[in-house]
């Protein structure tokens, strides 16, 4: 791999590239890299990072008070009972 250095950033564009690749949760080099290729064409479709909604039809969600229920239920189930281990 090459490297290439660039010169004659200002301080504006670097502290607003290290805030969007932050935001990004990226390193600022692959932030830049990133960005370069999108900007020229190059950048690979992402294959396996898709989110799919096709299914969630067949999936329920918990409300707040089931999801409370449930996991107090889970959370009894962790206690460690001081009289069966005497």
């Amino acid at each position: 791999m090459k490297s290439i250095s660039l010169r004659g950033i200002d301080e504006e564009l670097a502290l607003r590239l290290k805030q969007e690749a932050e935001a990004a949760r990226k390193s600022l080099n692959q932030y830049v890299l990133e960005t370069i290729k999108r900007h020229v064409g190059l950048e690979k479709e992402r294959q396996f990072t898709r989110v799919y909604h096709d299914l969630d039809h067949l999936f329920g969600r918990w409300s707040d008070d089931e999801f409370n229920m449930i996991q107090g239920k889970i959370d009894g189930e962790r206690r460690i009972d001081s009289e069966l281990w005497r």
